[in-house]
């Protein structure tokens, strides 16, 4: 029998372009929301959303718009949205770097400033530490050499055995909140770098000491689960708080996040203090 022509292979092996219907249907099932329910969130009609989804009627970059509003779809996937429907991209993405992020960097370094002495940094939508205070460098004291060179990455600072894992004493429960956190975030978008450092993280095995400890294990329980770290002879208990941007319309400013470690106990506070003045 004669061998198959390129062509052929060519056409076994490339995948269709995804069709805007069908994204679309895709994050009405995240949103588990009918047909009927969007369209009523939408100002819409099902029969409308149906026609869409099937690839019958192709719907207006309005329409797409809209659709994804009422669907709380990530900046960057609307983009994608419009790219499949035939449009241009909505939203730009420019770098933290670019000239016209010059106001977004100032602020953002007057932000972190003003957290001090409590330890605060800025991430991108991969954990790519995009700058940081005092505090946190402060905290990165004894972490392995190849771990604090250009690109910086939270997660790998956090979970490395190399990193602060060792001195986490609940690093099991820590471990465990920061998995969780990035497993969310995959289900609610398609990032093939974030899924990488997932896995990579996810495989990293448990220091042999410490991480045995339980944020539950004072007298007084936890409001929320602290990361509890050893640094200076002392152990210290953050609380993480995180703040994005309302309303972005850049694709990069919506993936930034901006973390802050707030003292969750007296002594914490104290000694925060004293590092300060020192």
């Amino acid at each position: 029998m004669r061998a198959p022509g390129v062509g052929y292979l060519q056409l076994m092996t490339t995948a269709a372009p995804p069709r805007v219907g069908t994204l679309l249907r895709e994050w009405r099932d995240r949103r588990r929301l009918s047909q009927l329910e969007l369209a009523l969130r939408a100002d819409s009609s099902a029969r409308h959303i149906s026609f869409i989804e099937t690839g019958r009627s192709r719907p207006s970059q309005e329409m797409v718009l809209r659709l994804a509003d009422h669907l709380d779809v990530p900046v960057r996937e609307r983009n994608a949205l419009l790219i499949a429907a035939g449009y241009a991209p909505h939203y730009p993405e420019r770098s933290v770097d670019d000239p016209s992020m010059s106001a977004l960097r100032a602020s953002l370094e007057r932000l972190l400033t003003g957290y001090e002495p409590y330890p605060a940094l800025v991430v991108d939508g991969t954990y790519g530490v995009l700058a940081a205070n005092r505090g946190i460098a402060a905290l990165l004291e004894g972490v392995a050499e190849h771990l604090l060179k250009p690109p910086l990455n939270a997660m790998r600072l956090t979970l490395h055995p190399e990193g602060l894992a060792p001195r986490i004493r609940n690093l099991r429960e820590w471990r465990g909140h920061l998995l969780d956190q990035m497993d969310r975030q995959l289900a609610l978008m398609r990032s093939s770098p974030l899924r990488a450092l997932y896995d990579e993280v996810a495989a990293y095995p448990l220091p042999e000491t410490g991480g045995r400890e339980t944020a539950t294990a004072g007298d007084t329980p936890p409001f929320a689960l602290p990361m509890m770290i050893e640094h200076g002879g002392r152990v210290l208990s953050f609380i993480s708080t995180i703040a994005t941007f309302n309303t972005p319309m850049d694709v990069t400013v919506s993936e930034l996040a901006i973390e802050t470690f707030l003292p969750a106990d007296p002594e914490t506070a104290a000694a925060l203090g004293r590092f300060s003045r020192s």
